[in-house]
């Protein structure tokens, strides 16, 4: 006669699931914590810079403004109308027009020649090229402004149009043809050999096929350099010695007195002038890059 032992039961699940639980709750809450001082600190970012925001388009509108953000009390255009005259703002901005607008077109022209070979020819100088380029996109400006300013004095083109025009350019090229070398390259090359299949110059190529394709990309580089260049204060400063030739981002400057005493209304008021040209250039630009490169449908395979 043989005896059966009784069967011993399984443990219990519910302890090993119970753990599971917990350490999925776990995982979720230092997730939930960790994405919390995210967001803090991005939003403490943001508020680094809309507060200044907040604080110039509010003072620009209050006659008695301080450093504090404060609501207007009354709401006024008396700041504006103490700036808008020829002196302070009509023709700084006349004269920033003249050296950004004619610097920008300069940069892209000169940018889209040096590009072309770059992009369509290859040669064992190219890539040293392209890290020289590189390296000059961090020299700082103020490392060359001495020989620069006694150059200058040389050849007379100290306190001109002519040659402040020319040197922003120039410090304005080597991103810009990098930029533009890039934008150039998502430019299928079978489009030009069609073109040349048909008797067009590589010239007449590059201004009636490539370009009209790299308008999108065109368009950020002229924004990216119209606003460096409107931003510029060290080389007009520099290079422009007559108050009759300075742009505004250096008779801006008037605004703070020789004993540290600044008008705050009007100084807020010529910022909100002085940033629309760069707002209005890109919401005008903007319009033409939604469609970006779109190039799928340009060769058949």
């Amino acid at each position: 006669m043989t005896t059966e032992s009784p069967a011993v039961p399984a443990p219990p699940a519910a302890p090993a699931l119970a753990g599971a639980r917990r350490a999925a709750r776990g995982r979720r809450s230092s997730h939930v914590v960790g994405k919390g001082v995210v967001n803090l600190v991005l939003l403490l970012i943001a508020a680094c810079f809309v507060v200044p925001l907040l604080w110039v388009v509010l003072a620009a509108f209050d006659e008695s403004a301080g450093l504090s953000v404060s609501w207007p009390q009354p709401w006024s255009l008396g700041n504006f109308e103490a700036v808008l005259n020829t002196d302070t703002t009509y023709r700084p901005m006349l004269n920033g027009f003249i050296l950004c607008g004619g610097a920008t077109i300069i940069t892209i022209a000169a940018s889209v020649l040096a590009a072309y070979p770059l992009s369509r020819y290859q040669s064992r100088y190219k890539r040293p090229f392209m890290l020289t380029i590189l390296f000059t996109t961090g020299l700082p400006i103020t490392a060359i402004m001495v020989p620069v300013y006694g150059m200058f004095v040389q050849v007379d083109l100290i306190d001109t149009y002519l040659g402040t025009i020319l040197f922003m350019a120039t410090t304005s090229l080597p991103i810009s043809i990098w930029l533009t070398k890039n934008f150039m390259d998502a430019v299928p090359i079978e489009l030009e050999e069609a073109a040349w299949t048909d008797g067009a110059s590589p010239m007449q190529a590059l201004r009636r096929i490539v370009l009209p394709l790299m308008w999108p990309g065109m368009s950020v580089v002229a924004i990216y350099t119209f606003i460096h260049l409107w931003g510029n204060f060290f080389v007009p400063f520099i290079l422009l010695l007559s108050n009759d030739n300075l742009p505004a981002s250096v008779s801006i400057f008037t605004f703070f007195s020789q004993y540290g005493q600044v008008v705050y209304g009007q100084l807020a008021a010529y910022s909100v002038i002085y940033s629309l040209p760069a707002l209005l250039l890109y919401l005008v630009l903007s319009r033409r890059l939604g469609g970006a490169f779109a190039f799928g449908g340009a060769v058949k395979g």
